[in-house]
């Protein structure tokens, strides 16, 4: 085993970088006679089918927060946290069936474009303002930290350059192409990002074997660490704090999830690119199935890194290059890069590719639908509300070009973090609650007014700060602030609603109907045997 890349990786390494590009501008190119407008840029051409959304959806979601973030918390806490993928699952189930309907129905750019549809453009400026700091601030500036980490350790490449070149690479067919550019060659980087994780695992489990195989490893794994496998922590575990026990199957996990997967643009910019709402369903459904066998590719290699650490006749055997950027508690996010350094020469390179994979197609989608945001809610709105298609794309990828410059300054300013999918999950859920409140009474309660959805929204930042900084203990688990922080939001814009329109029905309450949310009976079966599958997982774990 050897902890360097050798020729062979860079040889694979570079295919794929090629590849990549090459598709990307591919695509991107302006059909003869035809000059690239605004539903070309920011929804594809409404052309996008099942396959490309579903496998589009899972590459903009699995990026460095999950291969780096989550095997590191893997590794911390064990499989536990697969509860986000696997919820994951049935709450993509909830938005295809309930919120997609809705969002394809009014023919959307942007999330918050419903936001102006439903109450106001002034409540569709604040959380336009929220959504474009928490993706340049949060998202963007920590999958570059997370990437900038796995180069450093993999290669030794100095963090900033590595930073620099994900950042360029990104941006050179994502900027330029928009949406198509980046949910065509999702579907290529699925192929790396799910190869290349199941090349780590059955590393990872066949070296804990000695080499006897997969099947042998993972029980050799559950025999070696049986507190790592259990769904449902205990209080008296230290990691209650990040996953508080049953309360992540009904408490504060339903935030994180239905806000991600429901209101959040990067994600739902894919579904609203659909040929169709059934040809969008069937997407959904697809990228379901695939959260099932997620946290194989990335917790199970974090909780192996626990026991090969652990036993010392597995490190003797690893050597000298088994001590480099050795994983500890402290330092869990090392645990993914670590495992790569000791697949063989060309596996590393398709490994490292499929790492890269993530980091590059979250990036892209990111920066897409920020300037999506930014151009449709932000620039048309108060700078040119008359702008002719070459202009917003212009400015679109102007606004891009900016977010990920700014993403590249803040990313370094991370260093020191651990278990960074949790800071991620953390932080973010300090402005989800107040969103998804507005959103699910905006939805489904037709007397929600405007006024008190914009107090509402605005009041949840200091109510979700206060519930984290009141020494408090029944607030202290992170996600019961984020589940009391939706309830007590949701409070204030009943009160307020009520007080405003005296029990009326507001005028722009939507009208929902059986009808609306009818789907096929492939949707319906499907969504079945995901539940089914789902309940065996949890029964085996609990």
């Amino acid at each position: 085993m050897t902890a360097g890349f050798e020729m062979w990786d860079y040889v694979v390494f570079i295919a794929y970088a090629i590849l990549i590009l090459g598709v990307g501008l591919w695509v991107s190119r302006d059909k003869e006679g035809h000059q690239k407008n605004a539903e070309d840029y920011f929804l594809a051409s409404k052309s996008l089918p099942w396959w490309a959304i579903g496998t589009s959806l899972i590459a903009a979601n699995i990026s460095a927060e999950q291969f780096i973030g989550m095997s590191g918390s893997g590794f911390a806490l064990g499989l536990a946290i697969a509860s986000y993928e696997w919820m994951a699952a049935l709450t993509l189930i909830i938005v295809g069936k309930y919120f997609l309907p809705i969002f394809i129905e009014k023919g959307l750019y942007t999330i918050p474009e419903f936001v102006e549809k439903r109450f106001s453009t002034n409540l569709k400026t604040i959380l336009a303002v929220f959504w474009l700091a928490l993706y340049i601030f949060v998202n963007l500036a920590s999958v570059l930290y997370l990437g900038g980490l796995a180069i450093e350790t993999i290669m030794g490449v100095d963090m900033m350059y590595a930073i620099i070149g994900l950042a360029l690479f990104a941006a050179a067919y994502s900027l330029y192409g928009g949406l198509s550019a980046v949910a065509w060659t999702d579907v290529i980087q699925v192929v790396f990002l799910v190869l290349g994780g199941l090349f780590t695992t059955y590393l990872a489990l066949n070296t804990v074997s000695g080499g006897e195989g997969v099947l042998a490893g993972f029980s050799k794994v559950v025999e070696a660490a049986p507190e790592k496998f259990h769904m449902i922590l205990e209080e008296s575990n230290d990691n209650y704090i990040n996953l508080p026990g049953i309360w992540v199957l009904i408490g504060g996990l339903w935030v994180a999830n239905l806000y991600y997967w429901g209101f959040n643009q990067y994600i739902i910019q894919r579904t609203l690119a659909a040929k169709s709402l059934k040809e969008s369903q069937k997407g959904i459904l697809l990228a379901a199935f695939l959260k099932l066998i997620i946290p194989l590719i990335v917790v199970v290699p974090g909780i192996a890194a626990y026991v090969m650490v652990n036993d010392p006749s597995i490190m003797a055997n690893l050597g000298e290059a088994g001590m480099l950027n050795l994983p500890t508690t402290e330092q869990a996010d090392k645990a993914y890069p670590w495992l790569l350094q000791f697949l063989p020469t060309g596996l590393k390179g398709i490994a490292f590719a499929a790492l890269a994979a993530a980091i590059v197609s979250s990036l892209a989608s990111m920066l897409n639908s920020t300037s999506t945001i930014f151009t449709m809610d932000i620039y048309k709105q108060y700078v040119n509300k008359n702008a002719d298609d070459k202009t917003t794309v212009n400015v679109g990828r102007i606004s891009a070009a900016v977010a990920l410059i700014i993403a590249v300054i803040v990313a370094p300013l991370l260093g020191g973090i651990d278990q960074a999918f949790q800071f991620i999950q953390e932080y973010t859920g300090i402005v989800s609650p107040g969103i998804l409140a507005v959103f699910i009474l905006g939805l489904f309660w037709k007397k929600t007014t405007n006024n008190a959805a914009i107090w509402g929204a605005v009041l949840s930042i200091p109510i979700a700060l206060a519930l984290k900084f009141l020494p408090i203990p029944i607030f202290e688990p992170w996600m019961h602030q984020m589940g009391i922080t939706t309830l007590l939001t949701m409070l204030v814009i009943v009160v307020l609603s009520n007080m405003q329109n005296k029990g009326a029905e507001d005028p722009k309450g939507i009208p929902l109907t059986k009808e609306l949310f009818k789907t096929t009976p492939l949707f319906n079966i499907g969504s079945f045997a995901i539940m089914i599958i789902l309940t065996v997982l949890y029964a085996l774990f609990w």
